[in-house]
């Protein structure tokens, strides 16, 4: 919990900050609204967690946030009754995604960058392929109710994190941390490394359905849907003291710095400020939190011996 109390600090000015600008966020209904808004980044940077905290990276939950939307729209297409088998085929499919992801990364041995970097593109050009650049179709009012009342996405929010910090908190968190701090002795002690890394690149890809399903309810269908939205899940990551790389930090703090992304997105909206800056900000949060991991981390590590698990929660 110690690490994450940095971020968690940062957060507290951000939101303390957005209630002067806009008093009305202190109520209720207000904060509530900041967090339906939040909840699909949060749940994909638990997801991006488990991930880079094994040592690897999953570029294509964004592409597969946007599949999920357009399928949807496509299968549904207003009909009520089809909303809940397309919504189970929406999960299986980011499990299906995260399967390969794994696989290729770890029975292959492809780097995760690249197996995931060409998934990104696999999955972008079928969407485009598919739609031909204009999603066809329509969600149901029984979809999007998930990602447009408060009380649902709260809860699924909740649900998720919930279900992440236990994880992490259990014999697999600590296997997972042991695997990204040193892969040659977590192997030596008998840990499964290849099924490990494989259930992590899964439950990414889970996130990222039900991120989308999330998005859906709120924004509605669009081809763009999920742009960008790896790239915010990584800096939300490391912004929250997640070291690239794997091995040190904790799903508590990744949480936290999703939320601190989006207060820090919305204090800049309240201000006026363009939003084609968003990317500009994520690049100096990610290349800033980088550095100054750098920086510290020869002064924490010399005592420890390489190969202990860290803190996970």
């Amino acid at each position: 919990m110690k690490r994450a109390l940095p971020i968690l600090a940062v957060l507290a000015v951000l939101l303390a900050a957005i209630a002067i600008v806009n008093p009305f966020f202190i109520e209720p209904a207000g904060f509530l609204s900041f967090v339906r808004r939040a909840a699909p980044l949060v749940i994909l940077a638990a997801g991006q967690y488990l991930v880079i905290v094994a040592g690897e990276f999953d570029l294509s939950v964004g592409s597969l946030v946007t599949v999920e939307v357009v399928v949807a729209a496509r299968l549904i297409d207003g009909d009520e009754a089809a909303t809940w088998p397309v919504l189970a085929l929406l999960i299986v499919l980011g499990l299906v995604v995260g399967l390969v992801n794994g696989a290729v990364t770890t029975l292959l041995r492809v780097p995760s960058f690249i197996t995931t970097l060409g998934m990104m593109l696999v999955l972008s050009g079928a969407v485009f392929l598919w739609t031909g650049g204009a999603p066809r179709g329509a969600l149901s009012e029984a979809f999007r109710m998930f990602g447009r009342q408060t009380g649902w996405a709260v809860l699924i929010l909740v649900v998720v994190a919930v279900a992440a910090v236990l994880l992490m908190w259990a014999n697999f968190g600590r296997t997972l941390i042991a695997i990204g701090d040193n892969e040659r002795a977590a192997a030596l002690s008998g840990v499964r490394v290849t099924r490990v890394r494989i259930i992590a690149f899964i439950l990414s890809g889970l996130s990222a359905a039900v991120a989308g399903i999330l998005l859906g309810g709120f924004a509605g269908v669009s081809a763009q849907v999920g742009q960008g939205l790896e790239f915010q899940a990584i800096t939300a990551v490391v912004l929250g003291g997640v070291v690239l790389g794997g091995g040190r930090g904790t799903v508590i703090a990744a949480i936290a710095g999703a939320f601190t992304l989006e207060a820090l997105f919305t204090l800049l909206n309240l201000y006026g400020v363009s939003g084609a800056l968003k990317f500009t900000v994520q690049g100096v949060i990610l290349i800033a939190a980088v550095a100054a991991g750098a920086i510290r981390l020869p002064f924490l590590d010399a005592p420890k011996v390489k190969g202990d698990a860290h803190a996970v929660s």
